[in-house]
């Protein structure tokens, strides 16, 4: 039995490498405040990470539910070499909470397998909006390393 073991591909700067990757970001706009800073915060860092402003594609749906459908859309395309969910759930007093976490969720995963594309999920799934806003800005950089690292990882492994 062989081991596949690899390491992110690194640029010069020892970081991840995003050069000549093309990312596309579905983003919910439930939760507004919270799903622009981590879409800021998630196209800042793949800028960082060098993937050029024009290699990022960015689609707003209404809420988690539909962050799948779009997902499936973009994967649909064979542009993308990662894609990436942002989104914020936060519980209030009924089951809905649990319905949308769970089947947002379950959709990002089947889209992923399904087209066999990376997908980084930063949906957040807080209890409140202070949770949301303390994780805002460290998920969007967060997906967008998880972009590019799987990205290379799925280069390389085929």
């Amino acid at each position: 039995m062989k081991d596949f073991m690899f390491e992110a591909e690194k640029g010069d700067s020892g970081t991840l490498d995003g050069r000549g990757l093309t990312i596309g970001i579905v983003q919910a706009r439930f939760n507004a405040s919270i799903t622009e800073a981590l879409a800021q915060a998630c196209r800042s860092e793949l800028i960082a990470l060098g993937v050029a402003p024009e290699d990022i594609d960015l689609v707003q749906v209404p809420g988690a539910l539909e962050v799948p459908l779009a997902l499936q859309a973009l994967a649909e395309r064979d542009r993308y070499d990662a894609l990436i969910a942002l989104g914020c759930i936060i519980r209030g007093e009924t089951y809905h909470f649990e319905l949308v976490a769970n089947e947002s969720g379950a959709g990002v995963s089947r889209v992923a397998l399904d087209y066999q594309i990376p997908i980084a999920n930063a949906i957040l799934t807080t209890e409140n909006l202070a949770q949301a806003e303390a994780r805002q800005t460290e998920k969007g950089r967060d997906a967008a390393r998880v972009a590019v690292e799987m990205a290379r990882l799925l280069e390389r492994l085929a």
